[in-house]
Order: C-alpha cells, then sequence, then structure tokens
C-alpha cells in the first residue's frame, strides 16, 4: 500500500543526506524545517519511507502572492521514476490550496527541471549555482 502522510523533520533528514547531500559535508536541517507553518510529507510503501518533501511558508522577490516554498523533494533510488514525487506533489497541492496559497516556488536542480515542467512549472530569472550542490532554477508554479 501507498501513501503519503505528514511526517516530521527530522524523518526527512536521512532521505536528504542520502538523495540531496550524498558525499557532501552539508546540513540536512533546513531554515524553517520547523517553523510553524512548515509541513513536512513523506510517502510510504509498506510503511517504509521512500520519498520526502517539505513545504515552508517563504517569500520570494517573484512573486506577490501567498507564497510557499518546497524545499528539499527527493525519492530514494530504487523507487525513482514510479510516481511517487508526482503523489508527493499532488498532496501538498491540495493542502496548499487549503491554505489559501497562490504559488508554490522551488529553487530546482536542473536535474529535476523535466520533472517540474511537467506540472507546468515556470522559470524565473537566470540560472545561479549553489555552492557544493550545483546550477538551480527559481520556478513556480500558480495553485
Amino acid at each position: 500500500m501507498i501513501e503519503v502522510k505528514e511526517i516530521l523533520a527530522k524523518q526527512t533528514f536521512a532521505i536528504r543526506k542520502e538523495v540531496l547531500r550524498k558525499g557532501m559535508n552539508l546540513s540536512t536541517q533546513f531554515s524553517g524545517d520547523e517553523d510553524v507553518d512548515t509541513f513536512h510529507l513523506g510517502i510510504f510503501e509498506n510503511n517504509e519511507l521512500l520519498g520526502i518533501a517539505s513545504f515552508m511558508k517563504s517569500n520570494n522577490i517573484f512573486f506577490t502572492q501567498e507564497q510557499y516554498q518546497l524545499r528539499g523533494m527527493a525519492t530514494v533510488d530504487k523507487v525513482r521514476g514510479k510516481g511517487y514525487g508526482k503523489l508527493l506533489l499532488q498532496d501538498a497541492i491540495t493542502k496548499l490550496r487549503d491554505k489559501k496559497v497562490e504559488i508554490l516556488w522551488c529553487n530546482a536542480r536542473i536535474g529535476a527541471l523535466k520533472f517540474y515542467k511537467k506540472f507546468e512549472f515556470k522559470t524565473h530569472g537566470d540560472a545561479f549555482d549553489i555552492p557544493q550542490i550545483g546550477t538551480h532554477y527559481v520556478l513556480s508554479k500558480n495553485i
């Protein structure tokens, strides 16, 4: 059985380390992880956590509407490409609409652009580099 559930920030750390910070000496805890407006989602198959995403109330200069930032979205290698990221994103969008959020934005790695474009995210501004992690773009979706 596959299900998306809200999880604690600390439950995201292992997958963040494995997928997003592999081989890097960077923290797996993000600023904003414990903020009252932040929520974290996990996708489980047979009670095994296989994917994560965090959603934080955070303002970006590109947008004036009510907005949230998607951070640290990742699935473990063995389920990549099976639609688990899609399920996480769909669940989050439902929750964000309930909160009257109008814009979901993220800083997306180049390797993730194809995924986000499938969900009609739009690119804003020029590419920028995050040290040790790589080139990113600001993307957003009207929700």
